[in-house]
């Protein structure tokens, strides 16, 4: 096995942690300490880290780290940005004070996914000092995978993913090789009707009464959509949730409202049309008397590699070489950076890393020391395989 510091990558990812990199203006947070933390560190190894501003004090931070021969290029993928630490009253720990207990780094991002990005820096560091390998890595930091991934998007838009053979994405799995990933349409439906007095609705078009046919229509929908395409191996069923319903500008017992709106989350698996789904939806919307409009607000496809592609094969041998278990395959609930680097970048990509699967904007998230080593040296021996091509 290629040889790994095990504490620098946990002390690294304690440093991490440490940085609130929420993406919340009013409270003067974003990913730029993390985003700076990151690149001093490659520095320190003779790196040049580059930046690339996905937006004002949101970078990008991109490293190509030449093997010295021939050969093709693997990216490293992780992001810089947590989600809120929500109540504090629910944390037992400091969410930002990176603290080891019982084996365990506790804190905010420490699972979703400082440890993996800390551990594709520590990787690739040792297979660098290991000695000459074929190709080279990007070892990149994006950010905004919390939002609308648009860290991802600059990427791919700046072309940088162009020359890009395969990525891993080191968010938490549980051990997981995820090759598949759920795919998210998001749908604000907006609905138009008429201002009235409630003792007179005759006077005017309740659009609320359009909102409920939808909402009871989305329901047999997707019965219909997981009747035609059924629960996937990794990823479960097709989802169609309403997740707001509001009426008017402001609430008014006594006033009709003029308009209304309805956002749905709808989770996808292999074969599902979002164009399709959206289409529907419009055609749900209708109620007479009532416009309806639909607007896509997310458009993420699902993402499905063949587990015979040779990243996959490497993280499978590398995982089973370093663990001496066989590998496990699931699938990612929801969606991740992979999503845009697949489908918009064209580049094959597996979702794997330390933490628990279901851990992710919880209190109290934890990550278990000894599965952040695990996994660099999972990631140390997967781009050997891969850049190399062995078995």
């Amino acid at each position: 096995m290629i040889e790994v510091d095990a504490e620098g990558v946990v002390e690294f990812t304690q440093a991490l942690v440490r940085i609130p990199s929420t993406n919340d203006p009013a409270r003067g947070r974003d990913e730029q300490p993390a985003a700076e933390l990151v690149a001093e560190k490659m520095r320190s190894w003779g790196w040049e880290p580059v930046f690339y501003e996905a937006a004002p004090g949101r970078p990008n931070v991109v490293a190509v780290v030449e093997g010295g021969l021939p050969g093709p290029t693997l990216m490293f993928e992780g992001h810089t940005d947590v989600v809120t630490e929500g109540d504090l009253s629910e944390w037992t720990v400091d969410p930002f004070g990176g603290e080891i207990r019982d084996g365990k780094l506790w804190g905010r991002g420490s699972a979703d996914m400082k440890s993996g990005l800390a551990a594709t820096l520590y990787a690739t560091r040792a297979l660098q000092l290991a000695g000459p390998f074929p190709g080279r890595i990007k070892v990149c930091a994006l950010a905004d995978e919390e939002g609308l991934m648009i860290g991802a998007h600059h990427f791919v838009e700046s072309g940088l993913a162009a020359d890009v053979d395969g990525a891993i994405v080191a968010e938490p799995e549980a051990g997981e090789i995820c090759a598949v990933a759920k795919g998210a349409l998001r749908l604000r439906v907006d609905f138009t009707g008429k201002m009235a007095h409630g003792a007179m609705p005759q006077h005017g078009r309740n659009p609320i009464q359009a909102v409920g046919s939808l909402l009871v229509a989305l329901r047999t929908y997707q019965e219909e959509l997981q009747k035609r395409f059924p629960a996937h191996e990794h990823l479960g069923e097709v989802y169609v949730t309403p997740t707001v319903a509001r009426a008017g500008t402001e609430e008014q017992v006594n006033v009709i409202p003029a308009v209304a709106s309805v956002f749905i989350d709808v989770r996808t698996i292999t074969g599902v049309s979002h164009d399709e789904v959206a289409a529907r939806v419009l055609d749900l919307a209708g109620y007479e008397g009532i416009s309806a409009e639909v607007t896509v607000l997310v458009d993420r496809p699902p993402v499905d590699v063949p587990v015979s592609d040779p990243l996959i094969v490497a993280l499978a041998g590398a995982h089973e070489a370093v663990t001496g278990a066989p590998a496990v395959y699931g699938g990612v609930p929801g969606s991740t950076d992979g999503t845009v680097l697949t489908h918009w970048g064209g580049i094959p990509s597996v979702v794997y890393g330390p933490g628990g699967k279901w851990i992710a904007h919880q209190a109290d998230e934890f990550v278990e020391v000894e599965e952040i080593v695990r996994c660099t040296r999972v990631f140390a021996e997967a781009a050997r395989r891969f850049l190399t091509r062995s078995a």
